[in-house]
This record gives C-alpha cells, sequence and structure tokens, in this order.
C-alpha cells in the first residue's frame, strides 16, 4: 500500500469544484458516466488500431448498481481502457499533484486554456465528494494482470494497494453522505441519465432489487434487475444518408415538446480543423415565451454525446431563440463553466458558422411565399431584432425581411421594392406608425401616391427602433416619410415658387402656434389635405415619442419634442388664411390644423375641450 498526502491547499480546490464549477450536485453522475464512457472509447480506438490491444475483448458497458433500502453506496463501473497504479497518480491524483494555487496561477483569462486547464486537474472526478464523504476506485488496465484500488476521503490524501478485479475497467464506489443518498434511487438516476447522458454510445444499465407482488398485492420477494436505461444512440451523429425526414420528426417532437413537425431542419456535420455536428429546427409555431426576458433557450449543448446544458442564452443570439436542437463539439472540455462558454473562441466559432446555417434555411423558406408568409407571422419580430442586433448578418436578415406595401397586397421584400423602382426614384421610402389602415390614408402619402412610388407600411411598433438603424439596402437609402428633409426628393421648380407665394401665411401661422411648434413649411408632399406634421430629422418620431412615454422616459427638459406643421399652399383652406388679418380667426384656424393633423398621427389633444370650443367657433362662422 502507498500513501500519498495531498497539498495544504486541496481542501479550497474541491470547495472551489463543489461551490463554483458545478451549479448542482447531479452534475456528479455525467462526469462518472462520461469517464467511463471516454475509458471505453479509448480502449475501442486501441483495439483497432494498437497491435498491443487487438486481442482485448471489447464488450462496452456502464453499470450502475445501488440498494434503495440502505442508500449507504453507489456503484459505478464499466469495461474500459481501466487504470493501473501509475494512471491513477497520474489521472486521479492530479489535482494533488498540481494543487490550489498552481491552478489559480495558471488560469490566463483566455477561455479555451482556462477550460482546457479545468479538465486537466481532475475537477470532472472529484464532483463525486458534493455527495459521497469516501470514494473508492477498483481498477485494471486491459492486456495487464493486477488491479489496484485508490481510496481516499478527498480531505487527507488518498491510499493506493493491490485488488482484485474481474476484467478491465473502473469500478468507482461511493460511500455517500446523508445529502447524497437521495441519489441511490432508481427514479433518480434513471431521470438524470436521460437528461445527461441518453446518447452516450454505449449501453447504461441500472442493477437494483425490486421487490414483485403476485396477483393479491402480496410482496413475493426482491428480484435482481438490470435495465438498460439510455437510448445509447445519438441521431445527430448519423450520417445523413441514412436518415429520413420521418426520423428528423420525431426526434423532434422528442426534444422540442411539440406534437407539431417543424418547419423545417439543417444537419451539419462539420470536419477538419473545428469538428462538431449540429441540429436546428424550426418550429411552426412561436414558443409562449419568445418575447419574455426569462424565456427558456431551446438548443442543448453536448460534448462528445454528453449533456452540458439546456440553459445557456449564448449558445445562439438572441434574436434565434425560437430555433430549438443541438450543438455537439469534440473541441470543448467536458468540464466546462458558463462563465467559460460564454467566452469560448471555440463555441463562438460554432455559433457564428450555426447562424449562417440557420439564415440560409429560412432564405430556403422565402422561397415559398406562402410558407414563408407564416413563418414571418410567427417570428418576423425577432428576425427584425437580428438587424439591430447582428452587424455581421445585417444584408442577409435584411433579405429576409419583410413588410407592408402601399402598392401590393401581403407582404413585400426589399429586393423586390427595389426591382419596382423606377429609374428617376433614388431612395426607399416608408412609414411608421401603429395602425395600417391609417398610414395608408395618412396625408404624408399624398404626393407618393400622385407620383406612383412605393411606400413601405411600418404598423408594428419595433419598426421604429430597428429600421431607422438601416441607412441603406444594396446601395439605396431608405428614407421615412415622417420626416421632414424627406420631402426634398420631391420638390420640383413650381414647389419652391409656391412656397415664396405663401411666406405670408407661414409667417401668421407661426405666430399663432408660438412655441407649440418646432417650425412651420411648406409642403411638397401634400396634394389634397390641408396640413400634417413631420419630425426634425434629429428628432424622434410622434410614435416614438409615445413609446419612449410608455417606458417612462422623459422628453426633455422641456417636455414634448415639438412637431414641424407642414401646410398645402394650394388647399382652400390656407389660401383663404392668406386673405384675412383677423388675428382670432388666424388663431383658431391655425390650431385646427395643427390639432387635426396630431390626431391622423395618432397623438392625444392636450384640451380637447378647447378644440371642440374651436372647432365650433370656424363651423359657426362658416355658415
Amino acid at each position: 500500500m502507498s500513501k500519498h498526502e495531498f497539498q495544504t491547499e486541496v481542501n479550497q480546490l474541491l470547495d472551489l469544484v463543489i461551490n463554483s464549477l458545478y451549479s448542482n450536485k447531479e452534475i456528479f453522475l455525467r462526469e462518472l458516466v462520461s469517464n467511463a464512457s471516454d475509458a471505453l472509447d479509448k480502449l475501442k480506438f486501441l483495439t483497432v488500431s494498437d497491435d498491443a490491444y487487438k486481442g482485448v475483448e471489447f464488450a462496452p458497458k456502464i453499470q450502475i448498481q445501488f440498494d434503495e433500502e440502505d442508500r449507504k453506496t453507489l456503484t459505478i463501473s464499466d469495461t474500459g481502457i481501466g487504470m493501473n497504479d501509475e494512471d491513477m497518480v497520474e489521472h486521479i491524483g492530479t489535482i494533488a499533484k498540481s494543487g490550489t494555487k498552481n491552478f489559480l496561477a495558471n488560469l490566463t483569462g483566455d477561455s479555451k486554456k482556462d477550460s482546457n486547464l479545468i479538465g486537466q486537474f481532475g475537477v470532472g472526478f472529484y464532483s463525486a465528494f458534493m455527495v459521497a464523504d469516501k470514494i473508492e476506485v477498483i481498477s485494471k488496465k486491459a492486456g495487464e494482470e493486477k488491479a489496484y484500488k485508490w481510496v481516499s476521503d478527498g480531505k487527507t490524501g488518498y491510499e493506493i494497494s493491490d485488488s482484485q478485479r474481474d476484467g478491465h475497467g473502473t469500478t468507482i464506489i461511493m460511500h455517500l453522505k446523508e445529502e447524497g443518498k437521495e441519489f441511490a434511487n432508481r427514479w433518480t438516476l434513471e431521470s438524470n441519465i436521460k437528461k445527461y447522458s441518453n446518447h452516450i454510445p454505449f449501453p447504461i444499465h441500472l442493477e437494483y432489487n425490486e421487490t414483485e407482488k403476485d396477483e393479491e398485492g402480496k410482496d413475493k420477494g426482491k428480484v435482481l434487475k438490470n435495465d438498460q436505461v439510455n437510448s445509447a444512440s445519438a441521431l445527430w451523429t448519423r450520417s445523413k444518408s441514412e436518415l429520413k425526414k420521418d426520423d428528423y420528426n420525431e426526434f423532434y417532437k422528442t426534444i422540442g415538446h411539440d406534437m407539431d413537425e417543424p418547419m423545417a431542419y439543417v444537419h451539419t456535420q462539420a470536419e477538419g480543423t473545428l469538428e462538431y455536428t449540429t441540429l436546428f429546427y424550426i418550429p411552426k409555431k412561436a414558443p409562449m415565451d419568445l418575447y419574455r426576458v426569462d424565456y427558456q433557450p431551446g438548443v442543448k449543448l453536448y460534448i462528445n454525446r454528453v449533456f452540458i446544458t439546456d440553459d445557456e442564452k449564448e449558445l445562439l443570439p438572441t434574436y434565434l431563440r425560437f430555433v430549438k436542437g443541438i450543438i455537439d463539439s469534440s473541441d470543448l472540455p467536458l468540464n466546462v463553466s458558463r462563465e467559460i462558454l460564454q467566452h469560448n473562441k471555440v463555441l463562438a466559432n460554432i455559433q457564428s458558422a450555426s447562424v449562417k446555417k440557420i439564415l440560409g434555411e429560412i432564405k430556403k423558406l422565402s422561397k415559398d411565399k406562402e410558407k414563408y408568409a407564416e413563418f414571418w407571422a410567427e417570428f418576423g419580430r425577432p428576425i427584425k431584432e437580428g438587424i439591430y442586433q447582428d452587424h455581421a448578418n445585417k444584408d442577409e436578415l435584411l433579405k429576409l425581411a419583410r413588410f407592408k406595401s402601399s402598392k401590393e397586397e401581403g407582404l413585400v421584400s426589399l429586393e423586390e421594392y427595389k426591382g419596382r423602382m423606377s429609374s428617376e426614384q433614388t431612395a426607399i421610402y416608408y412609414i411608421t406608425g401603429e395602425n395600417e389602415n391609417v398610414l395608408k390614408n395618412s396625408p404624408l402619402l399624398e404626393a407618393y401616391k400622385a407620383k406612383e412610388i412605393e411606400v413601405l407600411i411600418l404598423d408594428d411598433e419595433i419598426d421604429e427602433i430597428i429600421i431607422p438603424s438601416v441607412t441603406e439596402f444594396d446601395g439605396t437609402p431608405l428614407k421615412s416619410v415622417n420626416r421632414t428633409d424627406t420631402a426634398d426628393d420631391l420638390k420640383t421648380e413650381k414647389d419652391e415658387e409656391k412656397e415664396k407665394e405663401a411666406t405670408p401665411v407661414v409667417e401668421k401661422i407661426k405666430k399663432a402656434l408660438g412655441e407649440d411648434v418646432k417650425d412651420v413649411k411648406v409642403s411638397s408632399r401634400l396634394s389634397e389635405s390641408p396640413s400634417c406634421v413631420v419630425a426634425d430629422e434629429n428628432d424622434p418620431t410622434m410614435q416614438m415619442q409615445q413609446m419612449m412615454k410608455a417606458m417612462g422616459q422623459e422628453m426633455g427638459a422641456m417636455g414634448d419634442i415639438k412637431p414641424i406643421l407642414e401646410i398645402n399652399p394650394t388647399h382652400e383652406i390656407v389660401t383663404k388664411l392668406k386673405d384675412t388679418d383677423d388675428e382670432a380667426k388666424i388663431e383658431d384656424v391655425s390650431r385646427l390644423l395643427l390639432d387635426q393633423a396630431l390626431l391622423i398621427e395618432g397623438k392625444e389633444l392636450a384640451d380637447p375641450t378647447e378644440f371642440a370650443k374651436r372647432l365650433n367657433r370656424v363651423l359657426s362662422q362658416s355658415l
């Protein structure tokens, strides 16, 4: 027997393992099963690649044993490569050799290096001390005669002695703490294996005693059960050529908890400098929590078929939170923490490639107009979020975006809009607001309709946030007709002449409205209506102001940002106003021009009573 003392820092390191690197105790089972799977993988490889091992029997199995009555021990064994005494010191004694100080000293801040470092320090095995106060490891290396036992309480050190074992492999016996006895339970073990290790490619068996009953319900005695509890088949690792649509659809129903078939799926098996497999699904219907801050991500992360997490929002960008599926990488260490995942370069590269694959699949969907309309109804808003969030894929996301139009029924793309533009048109025009019908009949569109210029109708409140960040599409600028400067595109020499002629009436209206408007201008966009309100180039629109108020944000020290009033110089009301010097009438008419324009924009009037009185006075004078 040989005794080995832990360095003085080991308690600190074990505390770090238990309290910092793992979020809950059940992870220990994942770690030990993963180690067993690795041992089987290594032996499998050696039996086909190394002459010294070609005569070794490879009968892969992972066995978990427990006694549900006394709940004193939990045993996990495998038929893998096994260890001799030197391997025990090297592999499960690494934590003792290295110590906390070296562990912490070697942390670099580089996520890939640090995550690999954590694995090298034997953290995975030592997670078993979260549930056990003593661990025995009995192992025999494949091709060797002797077996060895490693024993430790995780505090004072460990001992290695000669032992006995039938066949090669490793057996881990955990003497459970009181708080660890919950795991000596069939249902707890089975559910955890299905959650974390269902797709390990080797059979995992639970061995336990079960009391059988006769037809009258009386005990017949205990019977030893030995059930395989994992599927031992990772669908996503199988070749795409051997899988059918039904295979993909059935698997989706399992991981997506959805009775419907998916709208689409994309399966990628990458090889080369970076090896990983991804399988993503686009559901038919949006999840209930799509717009909740605490939404549940739909993508599960596996490392070599071992489940790591299904609660990591960094696996895909938030705007693709409706996507469900699997990421399985062989280039990440099993003992990777959430903090490392969030800053891992390997995962970042996988994410970048995955986003392009998903967007490519959505692009294929877009070729079927009817099917894509269904997709857009469910997931259009998140795609718009992506335009704002994902600069690297902004152009592709803009191509996927769909909008209502002043000319077309249904939804149109920016490519379709641009394809219909006349040679004289220099911009893509859009109008934002809350109601499609109101926007289509807005005075702001009168001149565009007269010139047969298409305007995109953006009636989703998110458009007001997203679209102003889009300055151009395929070299063509996007312009909001809600803003005063856009109308300059429509201005002709005749409009400039009208503007000069209307200077006196503009001054009258400015004087009457005073500080209630930012400016009064002659409009080149109005043909039927007498007035409209627009925003200055650098000011938020009416809708944006209302959104900001709803969120409790102040508009500034002076209160509301003032609108710009545009008047139609050829409208009868304006021309008559030009010919009167009655200041009371000018005041009433000017304010009615402003108020009706604000009402059309959906703005609540500050004083409806005064508006009604003013309207009644003007009506009575006209009779």
